[in-house]
């Protein structure tokens, strides 16, 4: 996370530890937030070929574990709902990171992160950021 400056993720407040919004009612969470799930993922996500970001939102998360995994093949998957954050994740990640986008250990898709990424699947882990009312089944398959 130290490689990562928040500032380039949210213009507002970056380094409070507290969420922040960043429009279209979603925030991107509290540092301690981040660390918690790197936390809870890094012996996972250090070996792990394929990651799935779900709800990536700002893409700063799906940045911070593709810098997490040391397989060489590596890829980090954000999956965001909101067309115009995929958008900005994108310009987020590119403003310091373009190289992880370019040779394609970072990759945001937008759409419905309920359903997974099959394309893409199976994964090594997945980090669900997005509020669900259920586990869906079609994420878990």
């Amino acid at each position: 996370m130290k490689t990562i400056d928040r500032a380039d993720f949210t213009a507002v407040n970056p380094y409070f530890d507290s969420p922040q919004s960043i429009g279209y009612n979603v925030t991107i969470s509290a540092p301690h937030m981040h660390i918690h799930a790197m936390q809870m993922l890094k012996d996972t996500l250090i070996n792990a070929k394929r990651c799935l970001d779900v709800g990536s939102g700002t893409g700063y998360l799906t940045l911070a574990f593709a810098k997490m995994m040391k397989n060489k093949d590596a890829v980090s998957y954000g999956i965001e709902h909101i067309p115009e954050l995929c958008k900005s994740s994108i310009e987020n990640i590119s403003k310091h990171h373009k190289e992880w986008l370019d040779s394609g250990k970072v990759v945001i898709y937008e759409g419905d992160g309920r359903l997974g990424l099959e394309k893409h699947a199976p994964f090594d882990c997945i980090h669900v950021g997005a509020a669900a009312d259920k586990l869906p089944k079609s994420l878990c398959d």
